[in-house]
């Protein structure tokens, strides 16, 4: 069993992979893809101020929950929505969408996901 206290949840992250993201955004691995989670990760992932992923679906779907600041996230032919602290997010199978911080301060969410990964183009800048 593995503990990270509250005070560590957001420090020492390792860098995200920049061709995916429009800037500086870190991450916390909790628990690895894997055939014996069937491909199932999660995450607490930051994304500093600004900052969002690109256009990406998961196969099997995700989950986001909010752990600190605020945020958007927009599904592909919707509206952006504003996230925040303690809300939660189930992105459907194969559903098309970005989400990041916004233009007021840096956003972290537990990221859950299942099945690969498909990156598409740039997301558009956050309406804030």
């Amino acid at each position: 069993m593995n503990i990270t206290p509250r005070s560590l949840a957001l420090t020492d992250l390792k860098p995200m992979e920049a061709e995916h993201f429009t800037g500086k955004a870190g991450s916390r691995e909790l628990i690895r893809a894997s055939q014996q989670t069937r491909s199932a990760f999660a995450a607490v992932v930051r994304f500093e101020t600004g900052v969002r992923n690109y256009w990406h679906s998961h196969a099997g779907g995700q989950l986001l929950h909010v752990i600190d600041g605020e945020g958007w996230v927009q599904a592909r032919g919707a509206e952006p929505q504003r996230i925040g602290q303690g809300d939660t997010v189930a992105a459907e199978p194969n559903e098309e969408h970005w989400h990041g911080a916004g233009r007021r301060g840096p956003m972290a969410h537990l990221a859950v996901g299942i099945g690969e990964t498909r990156w598409l183009e740039r997301s558009p800048p956050p309406p804030d």
